[in-house]
């Protein structure tokens, strides 16, 4: 009974992609921003590698790591959430989504208006909450629909729960999404329902995302198909859109994914447990605070060895990222960084440096050589190295 733990710390980049530039990014680095918080304490990562990692200049390096670990470049292009857990789950996406730094076309927003039934508000490139700010009492005296998206491949639709119940605004988001393919093919449509009064709007957790369709094979298809489980917890069964799940559970917030995450290790089942924890990007990487995102990292770190406690032999726990999101540049947009890739277990060999991988899809290649279910995927897998 083989068992991945996978854990995304949504937007946990530690600086150093290559390219970083093409992107407006160059010298963005997550990790060394938050590590000069007082906040940050992180001893049971750091005792399983992550200052050990191939470019990691900050933090105390382990004399003796206790798991496996590596650097990891994404091959993609693109520095969202979609291409990212895309690549993770083995998918090269050679082009990016298509973003809208000047809103979207007004064809889009016109045939959106017509077929769903309301009229917009804003559609330009906006911050989450200051969106609704700007735009929250037109909202609630019209009734029409505040679109919005940002650097990422996204169509936003914020609006208030006593204006336009959630499940009015889950089915304008169905409107999009079948609409937006193509030309049009944004990587996700966002539900972004709020709460309260002006000025003293507030978001709530009942965010629902509408993903694409992943463009190909990835390593979920092909342990359900081989008749492994695939356990989604978080949003992971929102980007890739139900396919290759076997049983899902949303979470609101890093908090129930970690309890749902430590409750998994106690239970049977063979094949992949994919845990995405989305507070680290929505609540500290977006907002620029970089003591809340130290914060989060070490609640995480503290609660760590509860899901190391949880492991059995054949258990391989593994704990990477999608991208960065700098909490200390002026921009409050994803960066392109490279990831960390830290592995545990009884089966792994302690101390192993993988050094710098060339795709995120090798975390997808091992993942399928560990489980036995062989699929087509990119990547290379890393198992022969760091098993015992």
């Amino acid at each position: 009974m083989k068992r991945v733990f996978l854990i995304v710390l949504d937007s946990f980049g530690i600086g150093g992609a290559p390219d970083a530039a093409e992107y407006g990014d160059e010298g963005s680095d997550t990790l060394a921003a938050v590590a000069r918080s007082p906040s940050l304490r992180v001893p049971n990562m750091a005792r399983l590698g992550l200052f050990n990692i191939e470019g990691v200049a900050c933090g105390p390096r382990e004399a003796r790591p206790a798991g496996a670990f590596a650097r990891m470049r994404e091959a993609s292009k693109g520095k969202d959430t979609t291409i990212g857990h895309w690549e993770i789950a083995g998918i090269y996406s050679p082009k990016p989504l298509p973003t809208y730094p000047h809103g979207f076309p007004e064809a889009v927003i016109r045939e959106f208006e017509q077929k769903a039934g309301r009229k917009v508000l804003c559609n330009k490139p906006y911050s989450g909450t200051d969106v609704i700010r700007d735009y929250g009492r037109e909202h609630e005296k019209t009734g029409a629909l505040i679109v919005y998206t940002s650097a990422d491949s996204v169509f936003q639709i914020a609006a208030h729960e006593s204006v336009v119940p959630l499940e009015e605004l889950y089915r304008c988001c169905e409107v999009a999404r079948a609409m937006l393919t193509g030309e049009h093919g944004v990587g996700r449509v966002i539900a972004r329902p709020f709460t309260g009064a002006y000025p003293n709007y507030t978001r709530t957790t009942n965010r629902h995302d509408f993903s694409l369709t992943p463009p190909g094979e990835t390593v979920l298809d092909g342990l359900k198909q081989a008749g492994r489980d695939v356990i989604a917890v978080g949003k992971i069964n929102d980007i890739f859109a139900g396919r290759g799940v076997t049983e899902s559970t949303r979470t609101k917030g890093n908090a129930e994914g970690i309890e749902r995450t430590v409750g998994l290790t106690k239970k049977g089942f063979e094949g992949l447990c994919f845990v995405n924890l989305v507070d680290f990007d929505m609540l500290y990487g977006h907002r620029n605070d970089v003591d809340g995102y130290a914060r989060a990292l070490t609640y995480f770190d503290e609660n760590l060895p509860r899901i190391l406690a949880g492991l059995r032999k054949d258990d391989l726990l593994m704990i990477t990222a999608d991208h960065g999101c700098d909490p200390s540049t002026p921009s409050t947009d994803h960066s392109r960084e490279c990831t960390p890739w830290l592995i545990a277990g009884d089966k792994v060999r302690p101390g192993t440096d993988l050094g710098t991988r060339p795709t995120f899809s090798d975390i997808a290649a091992t993942i399928s050589d560990y489980l036995n279910a062989p699929c087509r995927i990119s990547g290379e897998s890393q198992l022969h190295r760091f098993l015992k």
